[in-house]
């Protein structure tokens, strides 16, 4: 079960924005993925926890920031339930989309699980649902997602597969690469890996 910490800061200045520290492992029934995330000043900002099945789709998400809450699955495309902080006011949502998005690096992986590309293969065009902080506000996105090469890099537990992602917003055209070791993500814009105790675990 990988556990560890990942650094969050703003893609185009830089601003720290906090740490996100995380388990995560692959399951009977898919992977699950479970955070915490802290302020730079340390303080307790929301939390994460994403559960899929072994086909990538989200099968439960629930998501706390700002004392926002966010409840949602695939269900008819995908569909949630956003409470605002008072817990009076529930609003539902439903689009045509494929998976949820955010700024976890867990949906990086549960995108990257849903699409499953090979190296070289054409770009794959796929529809999110993305929750924006602090207030988790719903906006659905497009991206393409290309799965440029998979190489084999030497550690101390053996041969560790790194898959290098480019990823493009296509309503911008803003281009992003990613880094992903099996449920792990090594480096995207914003996300910095810190620490981890033990290996990425390898999906079937």
């Amino acid at each position: 079960m990988p556990r560890g910490r990942y650094s969050l800061h703003d893609p185009h200045d830089h601003t720290p924005l906090g740490e996100e520290h995380f388990h995560c492992a692959p399951g009977p029934s898919g992977w699950r993925y479970v955070s915490q995330l802290t302020a730079p000043s340390g303080d307790h900002t929301g939390s994460v926890d994403l559960a899929l099945d072994e086909l990538g789709r989200p099968i439960r998400l629930a998501l706390h920031a700002a004392s926002w809450q966010v409840r949602g699955a695939a269900l008819d495309g995908v569909t949630w339930v956003r409470t605002d902080p008072t817990g009076t006011h529930a609003t539902e949502g439903n689009v045509p989309a494929h998976a949820f998005s955010g700024a976890s690096p867990a949906f990086l992986i549960a995108t990257s699980r849903l699409l499953r590309l090979t190296p070289g293969a054409p770009a794959t065009r796929v529809r999110l649902v993305r929750f924006t902080e602090p207030v988790l506000a719903p906006r659905t996105l497009d991206q393409s997602w290309a799965l440029l090469n998979s190489e084999a890099h030497a550690t101390d537990n053996g041969p560790l597969a790194v898959d290098e992602y480019q990823v493009t917003a296509l309503d911008t055209g803003e281009q992003a690469s990613i880094h992903i070791a099996g449920d792990v993500v090594l480096a995207a814009p914003g996300i910095e890996l810190e620490h981890l105790e033990t290996p990425p675990s390898t999906f079937p």
